[in-house]
């Protein structure tokens, strides 16, 4: 049976009318056209799905709908405000990790959630968060290249 939840997607609050077996992938992407969370393996193995949930790195395919309610939610489109993009997407582009993209909204939210905890994150951590995501066109050394800019365009970067 259908229920309306309410939770808050890109800083907007939101109410849905959502079906048992709605994924979130398939709320985001069918029912509020936000199509940057892209749709790969529908097993949560390839990453091209993930989203921040409530601050965490998650997997948009694998979690039902109900899952949202009352939480916060951040894809790719509410990343960026304005003309400028976010520091981790300028700092994956100015590495070479952006080829055919599909991959790249993932990659970048997964750094995002890890650097919004940590900036401080370790080699170790970063290799831990970047593991979780396939790419078939850079081989990964651009990806590290970028998440490592990354980082420092966020240590860098004035706190307002």
């Amino acid at each position: 049976m259908a229920e309306t939840i309410q939770f808050t997607l890109n800083g907007t609050p939101q109410a849905l009318v959502i079906e048992p077996a709605d994924r979130i992938i398939d709320v985001l992407r069918e029912h509020l056209n936000l199509t940057g969370t892209k749709r790969g393996c529908d097993d949560g193995t390839c990453g091209a799905c993930t989203i921040v949930l409530d601050g965490e790195a998650k997997r948009a395919c694998l979690l039902p709908a109900s899952k949202l309610a009352g939480a916060t939610v951040l894809t790719i489109e509410g990343l960026s405000t304005g003309a400028e993009i976010h520091p981790i997407q300028k700092a994956l582009i100015e590495a070479g990790a952006v080829q055919c993209g599909y991959c790249i909204p993932g990659i970048v939210l997964e750094l995002y959630a890890l650097f919004t905890k940590n900036v401080n994150a370790t080699d170790d951590e970063i290799k831990t968060a970047l593991s979780r995501h396939f790419c078939r066109c850079t081989g990964y050394e651009a990806i590290w290249e970028g998440a490592l800019l990354a980082q420092k365009y966020l240590k860098d970067k004035p706190q307002s």
